[in-house]
This record gives C-alpha cells, structure tokens and sequence, in this order.
C-alpha cells in the first residue's frame, strides 16, 4: 500500500507532465485552493477569456460612443453632458473621428454642389476643388481644439477669482465640443438641395441644437460667476459657433459664376448728319 509521500510524488509528478504539455497552465498554490487531503490544484487555461474580456470592453466603448452622440443631439435643460454621458471617462476617439468625418464630408458636398450647378446652368465652369479638404481639415480641427482651450483657460483663471467655480477638464471640454458637431454632418449632407432658404432653415436648426447643448452644458460651470461675466462668455460660444456654421455655408457652399461669353459683334450705325454716298446707276454698276 502506496504512502502519503508516494502519493503526493505521483500527483505533483503528473502536474508537471500536465504543464509540460500546455504551456499556457496556471497553477495555484493557495492554501484555499488545496483539497481536503491537501493534493494541488492544477488550473488549466487557453487564454481565450482575455479576448472575450477585450470583445466585452470594445463593445461596451462602442456603445458609450455613441450615447454620447445622442446626448449631443438631444440637449434637454438640466442634462448635463459631462456629468450623464461622460461621467469622468472623456475620450478623444468620437471627437477625432466627428472632426475627420464633418471635414470630408464638408469638401465632398461643396464639389458635389457645384457638380450639379453645372449640370442645370451649362455656362458654370466647374473644376475639382481638391483644396477645400485641406482647408475644410484645418478649420474644423482648429476650432475643436483651440476654442476649447481658450475656453478652458479661461475658466481655469476665473476659478482664482471666484473660488467657487469648479470647471471642467481641458479632455473634458474637447470631447463636449468634439460631440457637439456631430449634428452638422446631416445638416451638411442635407446642404446639397438646392434651395437657398431650406440651406439656412436646416443650418439654423443643427446650430441650435449644438449651441443649446453647450450652454446647457457649460451653464453649471459658469452660473456661479458674476452675471455679466456669465451672459458674455455664453453669447462669445455661441457666436463662434455661428460664425463656423456660417462660415462653412458661405466657403464650401458658394455658387461659382457663370462663363463669360463674348457678346456678338454689332453694326455700328453712321450718324445722321454725315450724307450717304450717290447711288451709281444700274448701267455703270460693275459686272
């Protein structure tokens, strides 16, 4: 009859042929982890629930996004954007991708416009304006990352003055403005029909529902400040952002005039008082 110590040699014996043969075993030591009669505890694992964790974690930033962005297309007074949608987790994922989005689409559609403006008025000349993606790249970009930094600078200095404003991060103000342009890609796509007035119906509706969400997003922040101080910073948001939606209709959407056509020659006529030469008779006409 075999012994403790034999028994216990076998066993450990054939957990290491075991962790030989998978490389990818754990074993466990602990003392709550030993069976009654005290044997070890081999734990074998394949690796596979590390990417399931890393599936579960992609879905559930995918999802996050794009909460976010009904957030920002649904403004509601007392809705905080930052404390109900990013709730300390800001990223720069949906705003960076919002920006890249809004610029191609901006460049796209003004060629798209004058395209079609050819096609009704064959006198317009139209050739590819490929510069306006660079132009429509650097404007978005700048707007969505300097304007809030100026914004964020400025809280920051009036946090000094007055010790009870709390403001938001600079992360934290990017990714409110990064979001808050999502509404212009419909808006801009909806740009290409041809009506002047139904432009700047649906360019004022997307400027007011992104403005309406920064004000009522930055509102908490900079309630606690003087009135004055307040009114003039959310009229300085708003206006830029009217300025940039103005901006982009006026730049990427402008009509291009049509071809000059050289007018056809005209007989000069002789004036009155200057008399006409003598008719010569038929019979000294020439042949």
């Amino acid at each position: 009859m075999a012994s403790a110590d034999e028994l216990t040699f076998h066993e450990f014996e054939e957990a290491t042929n075991l962790l030989a043969e998978t490389p990818d075993a754990a074993t466990t030591s602990r003392s709550d982890q030993l069976t009654p009669q005290g044997h070890v505890a081999v734990a074998v694992g394949s690796g596979g629930s590390y990417g399931a964790e890393d599936e579960v974690e992609e879905e559930s930033d995918k999802a996050a996004v794009l909460n976010r962005i009904k957030g920002s297309l649904l403004p509601r007074p007392g809705h905080n954007f930052v404390r109900h949608h990013l709730r300390n987790r800001p990223d720069l994922y949906g705003p960076f991708w919002i920006c890249a989005t809004l610029a191609f689409v901006l460049a796209v559609t003004g060629n798209l416009t004058l395209v079609l403006a050819q096609r009704r008025d064959p006198s317009i000349h139209y050739s590819p304006q490929f510069h306006k993606v660079t132009v429509a790249g650097i404007s978005i970009y700048c707007y969505a990352w300097l304007v809030p930094l100026a914004l964020w600078g400025f809280l920051r200095w009036r946090k000094g003055v007055r010790e009870r404003m709390g403001p938001y991060t600079f992360l934290e103000t990017v990714c409110v403005y990064g979001y808050s342009l999502f509404v212009f890609i419909p808006m801009v796509v909806l740009w290409l029909i041809p009506v002047p007035w139904l432009q700047w119906l649906f360019g004022a509706l997307a400027l007011g529902l992104s403005a309406t969400g920064l004000v009522f997003t930055l509102w908490p922040v900079v309630r606690e400040d003087t009135r004055l101080v307040a009114m003039v910073l959310l009229s300085a948001v708003v206006l830029l952002h009217a300025l940039l939606a103005v901006g982009c209709k006026l730049y990427f959407f402008q009509s291009l005039p049509p071809e000059k056509v050289a007018p056809p020659s005209q007989i000069t006529s002789l004036p009155s008082n200057i008399p006409l030469p003598p008719t010569l008779p038929q019979s000294m006409a020439p042949s």
